[in-house]
Order: C-alpha cells, then structure tokens, then sequence
C-alpha cells in the first residue's frame, strides 16, 4: 500500500514535469528554442517536441496507457541527453539523468491503479 502511494506521487511528478517543460516548447518560450535550436531544431520542431511531451504525460495518468507515455517521455528525455552528450556537456545529462530513471522507476512498480 505504501509502494503504491510512492509511486502515485512519483507519477505527479513525472506528469507535472512533462506538462511545464512540454508547455514552455510548445508555446516556443526563448531558453527552449536556445537549447533546441542549438541542435538544429526549427520552432515548429520545437513546439511539436513540446505537444508530444504534453501528450506522453498525459498518457501516464491513465492504467491503459500508462506504458506508451512512459516510454515517449523516456525516449524524449534520451534524446535530450544524447544531444547533450554530443556537445560533451555532462552537466546537461546530469540535470536530465534524474527524469530518465524517474520514468524507469515509475515503469517499474506499474501504475497504482492497474489491475494486476
């Protein structure tokens, strides 16, 4: 029961997370599409990056597709890192390392609601 508590509120920060980060790409706020843009990223590419990380987190609220939001925020999150590797900044994969594992955990002990 305590494990399904830890896991519903890790949940709320993995969604609450992916909603603000996904906003500020698909509204284009600046230090985004700095970031993005440095890896060649256009606005819209930007902005749609934003609207797929608002839907991934959206999909981990509900049992059914708990799964699939949880591997496009991962996946996500892994490009992120990989383009921060690219330009050898391991601060940059520092700071996105935590949200990768957290979606990994959240995988792991399944979503508190889902009939096992």
């Amino acid at each position: 029961m305590i494990l399904k508590i830890i896991n519903g509120i890790l949940i709320l920060i993995a969604v609450f997370m992916g909603l603000k980060q996904g906003w500020a790409m698909a509204s284009g706020k600046p230090e985004m599409l700095e970031m993005f843009g440095k890896w060649g990223f256009t606005k819209t590419g930007v902005m749609i990056n934003g609207v797929v990380t608002i839907a991934s987190a959206l999909l981990i609220l509900f049992p059914k597709t708990f799964v699939w939001g949880n591997f496009l925020m991962a996946a996500t999150i892994l490009m992120i890192i990989c383009f921060h590797l690219l330009e050898k900044d391991l601060k940059g994969v520092a700071i996105e390392l935590p949200f990768l594992f957290l979606n990994l955990i959240i995988i792991y002990l399944q979503h508190p609601l889902a009939n096992r």
